[in-house]
């Protein structure tokens, strides 16, 4: 089999380590890849944004199998021209992909379909939008409604900054087109969690649940980023609220999207609030989070292409998940000044050492290699990822494991899962 990942983040590097692992894969490519995939696939020069690109090359290879990682590329139709050529692709189309691409269409097939969520406006215009402010007690959540790597979503006490964020969507257009419309929703109390599924447009198979951690600094402070760190399992989600997970928001939402004539294959990634009256949705994704991709792969004891496959093929039901009972810790190492101005092009130190301790494993996300030397080329530059029997000694791994790599103006969480760890003494 020859398999086409599209990408170049920590997740991309996830996902081709372990199609590695696939003894029928035969030739792996990723496009544009980074120099930890590098030492697995075969690297293409072609941008994951460029859907016509990567259309060629496909065909040209004869690629079996092409598995989609960021989402921009799912949004603007890479799934549909592969279909339209009778070309395998694990991802859903332009259509599904709504459900990531436009947060407003989300809320209104929530409300269609009575899958919980926080109550929501949308508006376009800038008067309107901050009537509606004034007339909410704080805290304020304002969310660009379309895709905005992570950062378009600000939630604040304060009156004024909730107005900042909707003229940096409406006037400003700090994010473009992403942010031509803009939400306001509700408040909500609790933890969040990341649940992700796979689905073949029939059968839904819930994966392992993950929480992650998208604020910069430590203590949930800062910017939002892309995403900080990760740990799986989740010891704060009980028996009782998984399945209603599972059952409300993740196979709800695939009927749902069924009955408005888009079926969804791919991975289904809702990242909830778990509150006092249950799970509620703070947005779906269509692609597999990042980093909680890191922190789940590890523990999966299936074989991963076999499942995306089936997703493809329309067989998931002849399949199951096996997960291995160890649990993660993933920390992202980043550039200093992330997610705003931060430099690139720094050497990094110490990845095979760090590597090489027990249940690491270190993902690329913004590398290069150049020159013999593996250079930092993106505000989130690694993963470090730790497996072990429980939370407290993986979160050990991991730290340490971190604590060995450098690059200039390298920074990183101390907190990923220290709340589990506090609990659990």
């Amino acid at each position: 089999m020859r398999i086409l990942v599209v990408g170049g983040g920590g997740r991309e590097h996830a996902m081709c380590w372990r199609l590695a692992q696939n003894p029928a894969v035969d030739r792996l490519y990723a496009a544009p890849g980074n120099a930890g995939i590098a030492e697995l696939a075969t690297l293409v020069p072609v941008s994951a944004a460029d859907v016509p690109g990567l259309v060629e090359f496909a065909e040209r290879e004869a690629i079996d199998l092409t598995v989609v990682g960021p989402e921009a590329p799912l949004v603007a139709g890479l799934a549909d021209e592969m279909q339209a050529r009778g070309m395998p692709v694990f991802g859903p189309t332009r259509d599904a992909a709504r459900i990531e691409g436009s947060k407003a269409w989300a809320r209104w097939l929530c409300e269609r379909h009575a899958i919980p969520a926080p109550k929501s406006r949308a508006f376009e215009q800038v008067g309107l939008a901050f009537e509606y402010l004034d007339a909410l007690e704080p805290p304020y959540v304002v969310k660009a409604d379309g895709i905005a790597a992570g950062k378009g979503v600000t939630v604040t006490d304060d009156l004024g900054e909730a107005r900042e964020a909707v003229e940096d969507c409406l006037v400003r257009k700090v994010f473009g087109d992403a942010g031509s419309t803009v939400l306001i929703e509700e408040y909500l109390e609790g933890f969040e969690v990341s649940a992700m599924a796979l689905t073949d447009g029939r059968t839904v198979l819930p994966l392992a649940l993950v929480q992650d951690y998208k604020r910069a600094l430590d203590g949930n402070r800062g910017p939002n980023t892309g995403g900080m760190g990760a740990f799986s399992p989740v010891p704060a989600v009980d028996s009782a609220s998984e399945p209603r997970i599972v059952e409300t928001v993740l196979r709800r939402a695939a009927r749902a999207l069924e009955a408005e004539g888009v079926p969804y294959r791919g991975v289904l990634f809702a990242g909830l609030m778990v509150t006092d009256e249950g799970p509620k949705v703070l947005e779906f994704n269509c692609r597999f989070g990042d980093p909680e991709t890191q922190a789940l792969l590890p523990r999966l004891a299936s074989n991963f292409g076999e499942l995306l496959l089936a997703c493809v093929e329309g067989n998931l039901s002849h399949h199951k998940l096996v997960w291995a009972e160890e649990a993660t810790v993933a920390v992202v190492l980043a550039s200093g000044g992330y997610p705003d101005r931060f430099e690139t092009g720094k050497p990094i130190a110490g990845v095979e050492d760090a590597a090489a301790g027990e249940g690491v494993h270190v993902f690329h996300a913004g590398t290069v290699a150049r020159d013999g030397r593996v250079l930092t080329a993106g505000g989130r530059v690694l993963t470090v990822t730790a497996m072990a029997p429980d939370l407290e000694e993986a979160r050990r791994r991991a730290y340490e494991a971190a604590s060995g790599i450098s690059f200039d103006g390298m920074t990183y969480r101390r907190d990923i899962a220290e709340r589990v760890r506090q609990e659990a003494r």
